[in-house]
């Protein structure tokens, strides 16, 4: 699946979170015997790290697909980054589910919803919010809202959250953002551009019968996200941002 999004954009990623209605055990050898488990099944997650608000377990920057699993309190978050062979898009969120369910003491009761993300960064210097609004918004009714003279889009982020017929229990969201600085100037001369970020998130509500039925949930998400990706948000997002950025704009 990513490699036909190679030319369109720089970064590509999928990311999955498991939330939970109650507070994750962050016991020392709980947490632990959970990296362990992942890092016998995926070697190169060999960097543990600690933040502030979570424990991280990561692979190396910069050789093939990049890996991270993070706990939080209510959380249990992974991310896979430019992956190459067919399976690395999902392997690891579906050792996750499989795995931490049991490490991490997670009921049925207690889950809250899963989400699947998946991430598309274009790299592009000059005013974001500027290429955002040429690429997306011409020739529409809120197009006339920025029909001042001398204006320039400082903030221009679409969003759009709905349901899906059939799926009353899932939510769908798109998504653009871009980075802070990048209207006003106000970034460091040597500073490398940051990306334009365009997402699609899926998230299923409510609890379920078996833990088991994650990696059936997931299957599920990754069907209607992929779709959506080839039938919404390539010719609508990527390839208008894409086309602006490349235009100048």
């Amino acid at each position: 699946m990513s490699d036909s999004f190679r030319a369109l954009c720089s970064d590509f990623y999928i990311n999955q979170k498991l939330s939970v209605k109650m507070d994750l055990p962050r016991g020392r050898d709980t947490v632990l015997d959970l990296f362990e488990r992942v890092r016998k099944q995926f070697p190169s997650m060999s960097q543990f790290r600690r933040y502030r608000e979570e424990l991280a377990l990561e692979s190396p920057q910069g050789e093939g697909a990049h890996r991270w699993l993070a706990v939080r309190n209510n959380n249990i978050r992974s991310g896979v980054v430019n992956p190459g062979q067919p399976g690395e898009e999902y392997s690891l969120h579906k050792n996750i589910l499989e795995t931490a369910p049991f490490f991490m003491n997670i009921s049925a009761l207690d889950v809250d919803y899963l989400e699947l993300l998946y991430g598309f960064d274009l790299a592009a210097g000059g005013n974001h919010d500027a290429i955002v609004f040429d690429a997306l918004l011409p020739g529409s009714p809120l197009a006339q809202l920025a029909d001042l003279p001398g204006g320039v889009p400082v903030d221009c982020q679409p969003l759009l959250g709905m349901r899906i017929a059939g799926r009353e229990d899932t939510e769908v969201y798109f998504e653009v953002k871009t980075r802070a600085g990048t209207s006003t100037g106000f970034r460091e001369a040597d500073a490398p551009p940051e990306p334009i970020s365009v997402y699609l998130t899926l998230r299923r509500f409510g609890a379920v019968t078996d833990v088991k039925d994650l990696v059936s949930i997931l299957g599920d998400l990754s069907n209607l996200g992929e779709e959506l990706v080839e039938s919404r948000v390539v010719p609508t997002l990527l390839v208008p941002i894409r086309d602006a950025i490349a235009s100048g704009s």
